[in-house]
């Protein structure tokens, strides 16, 4: 058993999960599978503890990441579709009375839903009916997906609605949203506090103590953390030198990027990447 989430977005290209925080910008994701241990996941700045099994809905616009639990070990996959799948060209109820009102905030449902609690098994089970035809792909898969996508909602509308559309700080998420598009822009660059402080039109001291507030953590260790997850998944999926990695994710010093990688990992990034290329 995961936890799962589930993400609606209108371009998948412009998702990215990254370290601490990313910008659901359109698709739905479930979140699938802390299929052991324990993870956190932070959604628009409210942090939950979840654990295997657990499922949980991140709508568009949603500021969200996930990550393990202080030293639990931890997996999960995602789910991401596109919303147009299920909207018609033409106006009709389905859309106009719940899925456009879902989608801007009018109507709301539950974040997280985990096992045990009402509605779990039946969402998991459309969950897991897509996840098993997606296994062959069989001629005309398409329409089963989308029909299990059709009751996954129809079960969340007709069971799960709550009374009370969640409240959110708009103004802070979109001020965070900036920053974040502008650090996934130019990570790779040389990045001040004052050129970000500047993008949202804040003092450097003004911008220092809210991103500090906002986000649990410095705004240089959030740089230098996204800068090395980066840097660890091009260990594994490039084929390109330390020295050209390190340079890519904006470090000018190697001695300097291989120091920081392996107080962050345990390991050089030389070991990282046989330890990564002999599991798979």
């Amino acid at each position: 058993m995961a936890t799962r989430c589930f993400l609606i977005s209108p371009t998948l290209a412009r998702f990215r999960l990254t370290f601490r925080a990313c910008l659901c910008t359109g698709t739905m994701r479930w979140k699938s599978s802390i299929s052991k241990g324990t993870g956190a996941i932070t959604v628009d700045f409210k942090s939950y503890v979840v654990t295997e099994g657990t499922i949980a809905l991140i709508l568009p616009g949603r500021l969200h990441s996930i990550e393990q639990y202080m030293q639990e070990s931890m997996e999960y996959e995602n789910i991401i579709f596109h919303p147009g799948i299920l909207i018609s060209k033409k106006a009709d109820t389905s859309n106009t009375e719940f899925l456009a009102p879902l989608l801007s905030g009018a109507l709301s449902v539950p974040l997280l839903y985990q096992p045990g609690s009402p509605c779990y098994a039946e969402i998991a089970a459309c969950i897991d009916a897509n996840d098993e035809i997606s296994r062959t792909n069989p001629p005309g898969y398409q329409f089963f997906i989308k029909s299990q996508l059709f009751m996954l909602f129809y079960i969340l509308f007709s069971k799960c609605l709550l009374k009370e559309p969640a409240k959110r700080d708009h103004k802070s998420l979109e001020k965070m949203n900036l920053i974040l598009k502008y650090l996934e822009n130019h990570y790779m660059e040389r990045i001040t506090i004052a050129d970000v402080s500047a993008e949202v039109g804040l003092s450097q001291s003004h911008f220092m103590k809210y991103f500090k507030n906002t986000m649990g953590t410095s705004f240089i260790e959030y740089l230098n953390e996204y800068r090395l997850t980066m840097a660890s998944r091009l260990l594994i999926s490039s084929e390109s030198s330390i020295l050209a990695i390190a340079e890519e994710v904006g470090y000018e010093n190697l001695s300097y990027f291989n120091r920081t990688f392996k107080k962050r990992f345990g390991m050089t990034p030389r070991d990282y990447r046989k330890q990564s290329t002999k599991q798979l």
